[in-house]
């Protein structure tokens, strides 16, 4: 539904576009400057929200950076952190605590060396030494892995795609049922809408399709960087805590698990079930 909120801007944004004759919407050199403005709006959007990713970390989680460790619990942590990001070959992450309950955590950050890794208060009582190590190493392989940019990137061609689309069945619904001949009609606005709800969608499975595969990555990754028991432990620990992931909705795609559901909408899940994820862990690499 963000996503949908977003293209509605973008509707609007392009339509006062169209009347101030910016471009026609028709013909070739219109079909090129449409695809241009989708393009430039689409990816404006998913770049601006990754390049603010941190920022909007910190303030809606109220994650505290760890500057100068004061306990033994932060010591390790920013230990643990640097020595797996060493290992991954990418610049040390800002360490972070958010007080809250749940057992999670997230990695953020505008590229490999400018990222922030946190973890709950919550999972830092629940966990194990071992078990968080694990979390890290997977939040770690997520920024080695590129996935903020890599998604963000999936998002603005989806995006791009959606409102270029939208408008092409847009003009073909006016010209063809309402018979508009010139300018646009009200046909073209209800088909726009319509097209770009239904595309918004399909562009929503696609993105979360691809945010399923990066969990199966990150974990893989985990488990190169702390060990694959401590990692399918860790994964079990999570799969035994029976929560919601109480992260704004926003962020829930960054965090070490998300929202299971069943039938059609298992299709927008942002994780795959922590039952695959652990068996996925379990299976021999073919080399």
């Amino acid at each position: 539904m963000t996503n949908v909120a977003i293209l509605a801007v973008i509707s609007i944004a392009l339509g006062l576009l169209q009347s101030a004759g910016l471009y026609r919407g028709t013909g070739s050199s219109g079909m090129t400057s449409l695809l241009v403005f989708s393009a430039v709006v689409g990816f404006a959007g998913a770049f601006v929200s990754l390049a603010m990713s941190k920022w909007m970390a910190k303030r809606s989680t109220g994650a505290q950076v760890i500057t100068e460790p004061r306990t033994e619990v932060e010591r390790w942590l920013v230990s643990t952190v640097r020595r797996q990001a060493e290992q991954a070959g990418i610049g040390m992450p800002e360490v972070a605590i958010y007080d809250s309950p749940e057992v999670n955590a997230f990695a953020t950050g505008a590229n490999k060396n400018n990222s922030l890794v946190a973890v709950s208060t919550g999972l830092l009582q629940a966990m194990t030494r071992d078990e968080a190590e694990a979390v890290m190493a997977h939040e770690v392989s997520h920024v080695a892995n590129g996935d903020m940019v890599t998604l963000t990137l999936i998002q603005g061609v989806v995006n791009t795609f959606v409102v270029f689309l939208s408008r092409i069945v847009g003009t073909i619904v006016d010209r063809v049922v309402f018979k508009t001949e010139q300018g646009v009609g009200p046909g073209y606005w209800i088909a726009v809408i319509v097209s770009q709800i239904i595309f918004g969608i399909i562009a929503s499975m696609i993105v979360a399709w691809f945010s399923r595969q990066r969990e199966f990555r990150a974990d893989a990754g985990g488990a190169r960087l702390a060990g694959a028991s401590k990692m399918a432990n860790a994964l079990r620990r999570l799969q035994s805590q029976h929560q919601a992931s109480q992260l704004p909705k926003e962020m829930s795609a960054m965090g070490i698990f998300g929202l299971s559901a069943g039938g059609f909408r298992r299709l927008f899940m942002t994780h795959p079930p922590l039952d695959e994820r652990i068996a996925a862990l379990q299976r021999p690499v073919i080399r």
